[in-house]
């Protein structure tokens, strides 16, 4: 009678414990399940098409040595490489010096600085071409300053990338100077070696991770491109402006998919040996660290003082041109100012109407994309159950970050459009749009999870688990209140960057659904550059206006829920 009464009472306690581990269970297969369908499948529809002719026979590498074969299609691939390595290796040394600039000097106003360089982090990339042209086109206001050359075409793509990819290189460098130990500046200067030598022996070698980081990210951004090379790069052609022309132009998909192939290569290479390189990464802050401090060297700041409001100066002239053309009545003979280029009606079918939908396909998906983004991470993160679909689902999560957005959006195009796949009613809809945008923009937001999760004692798990508290209470209670900045700002990096993006979603749309960054493309191809400027003007003001609206819920809001974090 005992034993039975200690058997009943084990199982009894035993059996919330199995239901938690089974319900983490199915939540984490269905996690997988969504990777699965969102990244995994349309990348493996646009390989297997690559491989198939116009009737869908397997043929091989035929596509592939047709490519080859083709001189047009090379010169493409070779635009492509040269067009990037030139960008990259003017966009590195600069990002260098304005990141040096913040991090290592005594500069005044640096929040502003660095704001400046960030903005065009809030505009689709098409936006600095439409600049490049109002100041250096046809009818520019300096076009005399090219000396007979043309901004449509390398020129124009070399520049305008530089531009679009300056913040992106920043924000990793920014990061890489300011984790120094000053103990070892301090040694230098006792030593009496010379700034120079502490500048090459010191500064460079804590840095050259971060280096190799921003030259892969910048190299890999310019070659998957699309927005600037369809706008300024005229009859130069590149490898996403042929993959367009092949699906868009020629309904030759699997050339399409072969292009989109020859892209993933040189952003699957940086993605590895980026991986390659933080693995032989060590720390360079240890627990006797010291932070570095720079000390006042008046020649030193006033000269990176000019070259900062310099280069952050053509950053938001950049930006302004655009913003203010896009209020001009008649580039460049009437300047006077007008609200006549925002009546959308008279160059877009739909007004408006793009405006309003990328203003639901982006909140759909960081509402959608954020719920799924931090409850992945958590099962991934603090659940100790299923291994192997964990290992799998983070897999997954970490594949977008290879996976260039116009590659994703071919991948897309050959799954959803499938006539075999059940999923196609949703091509050219909404829903497809928050899926593309979720998925390719879903690693950065599951790494930002992640830390923040990491950030979290196991204690609380484990004191759940002692007092049986199911897990879905502890997330509730405990794991959502004290990551609510992190859920903030994955629910913001997700809104602005469905605002501005235009390579994923180019072959996505339907008839209503077509985006606003995807009407600018249009209103430039039919001449409506004024318009095109004012519906670019529109996603940038948005972009900025939600991270404001970030900063002033952090601060004021949320910022008082996370009071219990400072002493």
């Amino acid at each position: 009678m005992s034993l039975a009464a200690t058997t009943g009472l084990s199982t009894a306690e035993r059996s919330p414990a199995l239901r938690e581990e089974r319900v983490a269970g199915v939540l984490i297969a269905l996690l997988c399940l969504f990777l699965v369908a969102a990244i995994a499948l349309p990348l493996w529809a646009l390989l297997s098409k690559s491989f198939e002719n116009h009737e869908g026979s397997f043929v091989g590498l035929a596509n592939y040595a047709r490519y080859f074969a083709t001189p047009t299609l090379v010169a493409a691939l070779y635009n492509s490489l040269w067009v990037a390595a030139l960008a990259t290796a003017i966009v590195i040394p600069l990002a260098f010096i304005y990141a040096y600039a913040l991090t290592r000097s005594c500069l005044p106003f640096k929040g502003l600085f660095y704001a400046l360089a960030l903005l065009p982090l809030f505009a689709p990339s098409l936006l600095a071409a439409i600049s490049l042209i109002y100041v250096f086109g046809n009818q520019g206001m300096l076009k005399g300053l090219m000396f007979g050359a043309s901004i449509y075409g390398p020129i124009g793509i070399v520049v305008a990338e530089v531009f679009y990819c300056f913040p992106h290189a920043l924000l990793i460098l920014v990061t890489a100077l300011s984790l120094a130990d000053g103990r070892l500046y301090e040694a230098a200067a006792a030593l009496g070696t010379s700034p120079r030598r502490v500048f090459l022996t010191v500064t460079l070698p804590g840095v050259r991770y971060g280096l190799i980081s921003a030259t892969f990210v910048v190299f890999t951004l310019v070659v998957t491109d699309f927005g600037i090379p369809k706008v300024i790069g005229g009859q130069f052609s590149v490898l996403a402006t042929d993959a367009y022309k092949q699906v868009v132009g020629q309904q030759n998909f699997e050339m399409g998919a072969v292009v989109g192939m020859i892209l993933l290569v040189p952003a699957v290479l940086a993605f590895l040996v980026d991986r390659l390189v933080q693995r032989r990464q060590v720390a360079l802050l240890s627990a006797r660290a010291v932070p570095y401090e720079p000390k006042p060297n008046s020649s030193r700041d006033i000269g990176l003082g000019l070259y900062c409001l310099a280069v952050g100066g053509l950053v938001a002239a950049g930006l302004g041109v655009a913003v203010w053309a896009s209020f001009v009545r008649y580039w460049p003979y009437n300047l006077s100012l007008t609200f006549g280029n925002y009546d959308f009606q008279t160059v877009e079918p739909g007004g408006w109407a793009p405006y309003f939908t990328s203003l639901a396909m982006a909140a759909l998906a960081a509402a959608i994309g954020t719920a799924i983004v931090f409850v992945g991470a958590y099962l991934i993160e603090k659940l100790k159950v299923f291994p192997a679909g964990r290992a799998f689902a983070h897999f997954l999560a970490m594949l977008p970050m290879a996976v260039p957005g116009l590659v994703l959006g071919l991948g897309y195009v050959f799954f959803f459009n499938a006539s075999w796949n059940p999923l196609n009613l949703l091509y050219g809809t909404l829903a497809v749009l928050v899926l593309n945008t979720i998925a390719h923009f879903y690693t950065v937001a599951h790494i930002t999870a992640v830390t923040a999760l990491k950030q979290i004692d196991g204690e609380f798990e484990a004191v759940s688990a002692s007092l049986k508290v199911p897990f879905w209470t502890t997330f509730r209670r405990v794991t959502v209140p004290i990551c609510t900045p992190a859920i903030l700002d994955v629910a913001v990096y997700m809104f602005v960057n469905a605002m501005t993006t235009v390579s994923a979603v180019i072959f996505l749309y339907g008839p209503g659904t077509k985006l606003a960054s995807i009407a600018v493309v249009h209103m430039d191809e039919a001449g409506a550059m004024a318009a095109a400027a004012a519906m670019a003007t529109m996603i940038v003001v948005t972009a900025i206006g939600v991270k404001a609206l970030h900063l002033v819920l952090d601060r004021f809001v949320f910022g008082r829920l996370q009071a219990w974090r400072k002493r």
